[in-house]
């Protein structure tokens, strides 16, 4: 196939930059594992953007990042490049018994219930959080483990009890917010104020996953959007022959209300 052909030439030229470059030479899982991240996120911001040729770049970095960890196994007797395809073959087809064997499961919705019953039943993971990595940036940890917790029937049963979780968080934030004072710029956080603005985030995230958003997502989307508004702010301030930073707030705020209505 013409796939395993370009894979393939991929894994040679993964060994050839292993051997002869200086900087390839020098790096471990550990270095590596900080790009492999950082190319993750690209991807993803590629797939928000709505991009297929950006998509398709990144991808590829993405995919030689793979490469290349498996290369560092292979160098150490601990696997290879296709040890790793074929278990997550092998484990795919273990996850998706209603796709390879006699299971049923008709909607997404069941796919998931069934998916960490597998991993426990199969595998022999325990405990709602097994093989929750700390790692996580905090809204993919927070998402995680609050779908772990689902897995097993600890939520709220619809969208209206996270929300009225949420409106309770910020009550409560708002009731420490008065009994202390706001913190001057750079000082420390006030412990519970700062754990009270916690929990509104973990309250946060429950809501954007009960509405199947991604809140890492729709976080960067939301302050794409801020940041765009601004920056039309500052231009409409500047055709009108105003230095939108010099402006007092209010002015300021006007032409942030314009950019957000030319949108």
């Amino acid at each position: 196939m013409a796939s395993a052909e370009a894979l393939g030439e991929l894994e040679e030229l993964t060994r050839r930059l292993r051997r002869d470059c200086p900087w390839d030479r020098e790096q471990t899982a550990l270095t590596i594992v900080p790009h492999t991240i950082e190319e993750a996120y690209e991807v993803a911001d590629a797939a928000a953007g709505g991009d297929p040729a950006k998509l398709l770049d990144e991808l590829g970095d993405l995919l030689f990042q793979v490469t290349f960890l498996a290369l560092l196994l292979e160098e150490r007797g601990e696997g290879d490049l296709e040890q790793v395809a074929r278990a997550v073959h092998a484990k795919l087809v273990r996850r998706h018994p209603h796709v390879f064997g006699e299971a049923e499961a008709k909607t997404a919705e069941r796919v998931r219930e069934r998916w960490e019953a597998l991993k426990t039943e199969q595998e022999g993971r325990e405990g709602v959080f097994h093989d929750v990595p700390a790692s996580l940036p905090a809204l993919a940890l927070a998402r995680k483990v609050q779908r772990r917790a689902a897995a097993v029937g600890f939520e709220y049963p619809d969208l209206a009890g996270a929300l009225a979780d949420l409106d309770e968080e910020l009550a409560e934030l708002k009731a420490e917010l008065r009994d202390r004072p706001e913190p001057m710029p750079e000082l420390p956080p006030d412990p519970g104020q700062a754990a009270e603005l916690g929990d509104l985030l973990f309250a946060a995230v429950n809501v954007a996953r009960r509405l199947n958003a991604d809140p890492e997502l729709e976080l960067r989307a939301a302050t794409a959007r801020f940041r765009s508004r601004v920056e039309e702010a500052e231009r409409r301030a500047a055709s009108a022959g105003e230095n939108w930073l010099e402006l007092p707030l209010a002015q300021q705020d006007r032409y942030f209300d314009l950019a957000k209505e030319a949108e």
